[in-house]
């Protein structure tokens, strides 16, 4: 056995060894540096012993916290039962499992017509799969994404993504790509703010697509996310999400929702288009539905299913230890009791941020649906827009993430100019775990805010 030198118990020792050795684009390690060592439920240890509460979880993918036991036992039964591990899309009785709970919990007219189609293993490759699916199926090519959207960075995926940050290095991406306004209430792109706003949304996107002058020829999909997660935390609201529904169903045109951060119970419905009562024409689904495991699924009504055989492959689409562990995780999640507890969690943290936006002028706006939510950090000696909201600030937000990280508390920024604190936290998390969260945040906050206020 090779004795290890001591420095090689350092957090610093494993950063430096992955600078050296890994991409520029590498994003994470430069804002949290750390080398983690242990695992359990909300809780991570480094290599140097100390604990952080996250607030992160693999973004968004770990709904039941790290090492979940019954996730595990999972595993480990599949991995000392000498079942395959990998089976490309042959069939297996794990997989028998997971597709019929998967289509179980769809809404009734879905449940009843669906298909699903397994992916390469991230959810860029079912934003991918979908975009091909909606293009065979219809015979079009032009596509609706709406600003603030954020798909995946592969190369069809990316197209559709509305931050520009990563598109501006990347020419030549799919073309016939059109954004439409997504409502926001505190940064309305109409300048109205509101239920104005709201209606405004609604109204454009009804006339673009039926204005025969329009420019915009009739698409193969509109593509939508029902809370924007890396675009800053922002739920669609339900007048808007029903009004795409209506819409595209009367112009014969696939609606996609984009569930892969949102959904699995995220949002305290399982699928976050819940709350506009709503049925889309696929929904895409990763992060938490592989149970901490690679996987990434496309749901579709069979109406859709035009693919030859051989149409889209992808030799991961057979991860079967995701498929067992994903099972686990949507019968945990998918009771009624726990969806309840996931929006009820929510609520205890909303409150408390909106009791420290109430303390401090940095924060400009708190968003909440379920365990996702978001906290907008913005410059208080700005210049107000039109309807009153500050400016972004990116700067405060990452002075507040850094000095969070100190503290012991992991958690990402997005939004408009990485502005946005976002929770991503376990869906099983404790509310004692929750209140230290805020307390270490509210610390944070009203200490970064005596430099600007």
């Amino acid at each position: 056995m090779v004795q290890k030198n001591e420095s090689e118990y350092t957090n610093q020792y494993y950063i430096t060894r992955q600078e050296l050795t890994e991409s520029n684009a590498r994003s994470y390690p430069r804002k949290f540096p750390f080398a983690i060592a242990k695992a359990k439920g909300s809780w991570v240890t480094d290599v140097e012993g100390n604990k952080y509460l996250d607030f992160l979880c693999g973004a968004g993918t770990l709904a039941l916290g790290h090492n979940d036991s019954e996730i595990n036992q999972t595993m480990v039964d599949l991995l000392t039962g000498d079942a395959p591990l990998h089976t490309l899309d042959l069939t297996t009785p794990v997989k028998d499992k997971f597709v019929h709970t998967l289509l179980s919990l769809l809404p009734g007219e879905l449940k009843d017509n669906a298909k699903v189609q397994f992916c390469s293993p991230s959810g860029t490759d079912a934003v991918d799969a979908a975009l091909k699916l909606c293009k065979t199926a219809t015979g079009r090519s032009s596509v609706i994404a709406f600003q603030g959207g954020y798909h995946g960075m592969g190369h069809g995926a990316l197209a559709l993504t509305g931050n520009l940050t990563a598109k501006n290095k990347v020419h030549g991406l799919m073309p016939d790509v059109h954004f439409f306004p997504y409502p926001y209430s505190y940064r309305c792109p109409f300048g109205l703010g509101g239920e104005a706003g709201v209606k405004a949304a609604c109204t454009y996107f009804e006339h673009v697509l039926k204005d025969p002058e329009s420019g915009i020829t009739k698409p193969a999909a509109v593509i939508i996310e029902p809370i924007q997660g890396e675009g800053g935390v922002i739920p669609a609201p339900v007048e808007f999400l029903q009004t795409i529904r209506r819409v595209t169903q009367e112009l014969d045109i696939p609606m996609i929702v984009d569930e892969i951060q949102c959904g699995v119970g995220r949002s305290g419905k399982f699928f976050a288009f819940e709350y506009a009562d709503i049925v889309p024409d696929v929904i895409l689904t990763s992060k938490a539905i592989g149970g901490s495991q690679p996987l990434s699924v496309v749901i579709y009504n069979k109406k859709l299913d035009k693919w030859e055989q051989g149409a889209h492959a992808g030799t991961f689409r057979g991860n079967q230890l995701a498929m067992a562990a994903g099972t686990v995780v949507m019968n945990r999640v998918s009771k009624p009791e726990f969806l309840e507890e996931v929006r009820e969690k929510g609520k205890i943290i909303e409150e408390r941020l909106l009791a420290l936006k109430a303390k401090t002028k940095i924060i400009g706006d708190v968003r909440a649906k379920g365990l996702m939510i978001g906290t907008e950090f913005v410059n208080p000696k700005g210049q107000p827009d039109g309807i009153g909201s500050l400016p972004t600030s990116g700067e405060i937000a990452a002075k507040v993430q850094k000095i969070c990280f100190e503290n012991g508390f992991v958690a990402e920024k997005g939004g408009r100019g990485g502005s946005v604190m976002r929770c991503l936290c376990a869906l099983n998390i404790t509310k004692d775990e929750i209140n230290t969260a805020m307390d270490i945040f509210e610390k944070v906050v009203l200490q970064v805010a005596k430099e600007y206020e």
